[in-house]
């Protein structure tokens, strides 16, 4: 089953700009059309971390069919239906069960997960965070009604999780994160973050806190059920900015608002209009911006020589299969 649910929802008090964060889950084999929209922030469930058995268990229970049996046809769309759709979906599922078949075969021979998963993908429902600050091109590509089935559901969705959903009014300095609530209180109407503990009570989180738990639930997305436990939190997100190379991916979703009448950090460019962006954000400073060595600017692998190292040239049996 496709859906779309936001886990978070901001919008600037100097901007009016609105961010949004999604967790969806749709048909694996759209992933590639959701990856060409370049303004998104995106963290996936990856076939090289879930263990065999679950990944097999998943497509097994809540495996990825079809919406519609489009018939062949001329051109990218299919628009006429096979009648008999009970014949397709025991077709589509005599396929899942095959690759279920051939991917315990890979797994006896002791091969690792980033190979037997790959079988399966066809068959998987993924899960992937998306965060963005512009998603009117992704609804006027994707709602349309020459986009591919599966994907303009996942798009009618969204867009009506968002015309549903009222956003969050925040200030520069005050920060969007996912998986962390926050609210005002006092006088002052200071915002305040806060999560549920395991027992179901309430626990108050520092900014810094609260962007660390966040971006460990985004790294998360990739391979379990999310963990917002403050030693969890803080042991992933450790690991993931002190790593070499550093995995940043996950610093994308939080962000703060830009006060455009004075500097922020963070800042990358700016549009033809002169409006401020971070990274793929419009009028927000994206956390990625603001961690050192968040991107590599000169790579060279460990012991190349230019001088002396020529390109190699690798031949491929064709007989392999």
């Amino acid at each position: 089953m496709i859906k779309a649910t936001i886990i978070a929802d901001s919008v600037s008090a100097h901007t009016g700009q609105r961010i949004t964060t999604f967790e969806l889950e749709y048909h694996r084999f759209i992933h590639s059309e959701l990856m060409t929209h370049r303004q998104f922030s995106r963290n996936a469930a990856s076939s090289r971390a879930i263990p065999i058995d679950k990944m097999i268990e998943q497509v097994q229970t809540n495996p990825a069919i079809p919406v519609h049996w489009g018939l062949n046809q001329s051109g990218m769309q299919a628009k006429d239906e096979q009648a008999d759709i009970d014949a397709c979906n025991e077709a589509w599922c005599n396929a899942r069960d095959s690759a279920i078949h051939h991917a315990y075969q890979l797994k006896n021979l002791g091969l690792h997960k980033q190979i037997v998963n790959r079988v399966l993908e066809p068959f998987q429902m993924m899960k992937t965070l998306v965060t963005a600050t512009n998603f009117d091109n992704f609804f006027n590509l994707r709602c349309h009604k020459d986009a591919q089935p599966e994907i303009k559901e996942l798009a009618d969705k969204m867009y009506q999780a968002m015309q549903e959903s009222e956003p969050n009014e925040l200030r520069a300095g005050e920060w969007h994160t996912p998986y962390v609530n926050h609210s005002r209180h006092g006088i002052d109407d200071t915002l305040e973050y806060y999560i549920w503990d395991n027992d179901e009570n309430i626990r108050y989180l520092t900014t810094e806190e609260a962007i660390k738990i966040s971006c460990s639930c985004a790294a998360q997305v990739s391979y379990r059920k999310n963990d917002t436990s403050i030693e969890k939190a803080l042991a992933i997100y450790d690991k993931l900015v002190n790593s070499e190379p550093v995995h940043a991916s996950a610093f994308e979703h939080c962000a703060t608002p830009i006060d455009i009448e004075s500097t922020s950090d963070g800042i990358t460019h700016f549009t033809i209009d002169d409006v401020p962006c971070s990274g793929n954000f419009t009028n927000w400073v994206q956390y990625r911006q603001l961690i050192p060595n968040y991107d590599c600017k000169g790579y060279s692998p460990k012991g190349f020589d230019k001088t002396t190292t020529r390109m190699a040239t690798l031949s491929i049996p064709h007989d392999n299969c």
